[in-house]
């Protein structure tokens, strides 16, 4: 009986510690979390020169010591908080393209491929909040810093472009690699554009369009550069 009894509270206090240590765990991915969500919004308005871990400390509400707890120095701070949403959204067009890829049954057309690639993401920014819109810009960003920045697209985003340009040559079978490799450079171009929310096209429209109107770039982003594509394909066809 007393063993039996001994047996229940060992039972019961080891329920309690490892309902303990996975509190703990997630106390921890949650404080993760803020600091990755603060750091965002912090570097997507000022860069990461403009921003301090005191300064993202300030914005989570904790002392500058729980950021070096956790990162030993701003840039691994900033790789993070690329890297989150970057698996996100590279996996999800590598998905779109492949599934685009089977349904086309071995006849893509650059719309469609397009469409894939530009509209799954665009999806993420429409759907997932401020945040995501956050995200956006600070890619916009890395996308356009020489210096550093090329170097984090190529190791986040570069399988999925080259999977993109596969389908493109399928879909345009006698155009020049360059003129479908230029093609995509205006492709990123006009997303980096739309992602970084400059407000210009609202002045320029006098109000007719929002920079942050995703659903309006979805509707007529790809049909657009689609046409820019067999437009350059078919003009250049022949020369080399």
């Amino acid at each position: 009986m007393a063993a039996r009894e001994s047996g229940r509270k060992r039972a019961v206090v080891q329920k309690a510690k490892t309902r303990q240590r996975a509190t703990k765990v997630q106390q921890r991915a949650d404080k993760m979390e803020q600091i990755l969500d603060a750091a965002e919004y912090l570097f997507s308005k000022h860069g990461l020169y403009g921003v301090t871990l005191k300064d993202v400390a300030k914005r989570v509400g904790a002392h500058h010591t729980l950021l070096n707890y956790y990162f030993v120095d701003k840039k691994k701070l900033f790789d993070a908080v690329f890297a989150r949403r970057a698996v996100v959204t590279s996996t999800r067009r590598m998905e779109a393209l492949e599934r685009y890829e089977a349904e086309s049954a071995g006849a893509p057309t650059v719309e469609g491929a397009l469409r894939a690639f530009l509209d799954t993401d665009l999806d993420l920014y429409i759907q997932g909040g401020e945040n995501w819109k956050n995200y956006g810009a600070l890619g916009a960003q890395v996308a356009n810093t020489p210096e550093w920045g090329a170097e984090l697209m190529d190791a986040q985003f570069d399988p999925v472009v080259l999977r993109l340009i596969e389908l493109l040559k399928k879909a345009l079978p006698g155009c020049a690699e360059q003129d479908i490799f230029w093609g995509y450079h205006f492709v990123t171009g006009a997303l980096m554009l739309t992602l970084a929310r400059t407000g210009r096209i609202d002045k320029l429209s006098g109000g007719r369009c929002k920079s942050d109107d995703f659903e309006a770039v979805k509707d007529r982003m790809a049909t657009f550069m689609a046409a820019g594509f067999l437009q350059i394909c078919e003009r250049n066809k022949g020369k080399k």
